[in-house]
């Protein structure tokens, strides 16, 4: 029988095919032996930033996609209100350090001087009038005078003698100073001024909405003239640190799988660039509640979600970008100090 010439040539398309196809096969199946693949998306922590106060939005200086660094002036309510109650908070906290500084101070030495003059001049008139009354006691004794007008004049000197007793106390008042009692009370009213003071500063600030950290303006979402509220939230800002992949393992391989495991990250994107990461969460439940008893097939249905965290520049990643992880399963049990982002996994 003669063979047809053509048969081998097929022969030759269908081995060639073959080869190609194992080649392709090999080249796309990114899949290590002793390795487990799970898929995910990139995540990221959110911040929604709102004004600690009421008031109408004077400027808005960031918008969507700008970058800001911590504390970065991002807006500004119209702080006149607060400004005032700042200036009145002042002005009562320096009269009250006046009046403590007064206490504490005590008695002038002009005021000193003076009590001691009373003293002395109270101290002259009781002389006087105790000498008044004696010679009036003995004229009266004499009947030279009326028994009325000695009675008066020892009335005279023991009013003279009652001043001078409250000029010696009040001497003495002066000398001590302030009582102790009043210096506290004063001290106390200072403290008070200064917390209102305090409390008046931060309203001022809080006038201010500054970034938390570094991060993208992901949302603008009130503008000048808008009245801002602890409730309204005014931007949504994107953190880039920590970024993770939040990728889910099945219930047969959660057992493979610890926390602190290196694991190797791959993105449809960055074809070419493979990122280091670890893993830093393992969901203790699963992402449904389960009955209280399943069959087998369906507990093996039962998904972790697991948090990977990624060593990548955050302008390359972005949130929900679709991510392959790759985990060795025969790798070693990772240093409790050792840096993912510094050490290839």
């Amino acid at each position: 029988m003669k063979v047809r010439p053509f048969v081998p040539i097929l022969a030759l398309v269908v081995v060639a095919a073959l080869a190609a196809a194992a080649w392709w096969y090999q080249s796309h199946d990114k899949t290590l032996p002793n390795a487990l693949q799970l898929n995910g998306n990139v995540d990221i922590r959110q911040v929604e930033l709102a004004f600690n106060g009421s008031e109408r939005i004077a400027q808005v200086l960031v918008r969507e996609g700008d970058w800001v660094k911590k504390d970065q002036l991002m807006a500004v309510l119209d702080a006149e209100r607060s400004q005032h109650a700042v200036a009145q908070a002042q002005a009562q906290l320096a009269a009250q350090r006046q009046v403590v500084a007064r206490l504490v101070a005590g008695s002038r030495p002009q005021e000193i001087r003076k009590a001691r003059a009373d003293v002395q001049a109270a101290a002259a008139d009781a002389r006087n009038a105790r000498r008044t009354y004696e010679r009036e006691r003995e004229l009266a004794g004499k009947y030279f005078i009326s028994q009325q007008l000695a009675d008066n004049a020892l009335a005279s000197a023991q009013a003279a003698e009652a001043r001078l007793q409250a000029a010696q106390e009040a001497l003495r008042l002066v000398v001590e100073g302030s009582r102790k009692e009043d210096i506290a009370a004063a001290r106390a009213t200072l403290a008070a001024l200064e917390a209102a003071l305090a409390l008046a500063q931060r309203n001022l600030s809080d006038a201010s909405l500054r970034a938390p950290a570094d991060g993208i303006v992901e949302n603008r979402i009130l503008e000048p003239g808008d009245m801002a509220s602890p409730q309204k939230a005014v931007f949504t800002l994107a953190l880039p640190e920590p970024l993770w992949v939040r990728a889910y393992v099945s219930e047969p391989d959660l057992g493979k799988i610890r926390s602190g495991a290196r694991a190797e990250i791959a993105t449809d994107s960055h074809p070419d660039k493979r990122y280091r990461g670890w893993i830093g969460f393992i969901s203790p439940t699963a992402e449904f509640t389960p009955k209280s008893v399943e069959t087998r097939e369906v507990r093996t249905a039962l998904v972790y979600q697991v948090r990977v965290f990624v060593c990548a520049p955050a302008d390359e990643l972005r949130l929900g970008m679709p991510a392959a992880v790759t985990v060795r399963l025969d790798q070693p049990a990772p240093a409790t100090d050792a840096d993912p982002c510094k050490n290839g996994p």
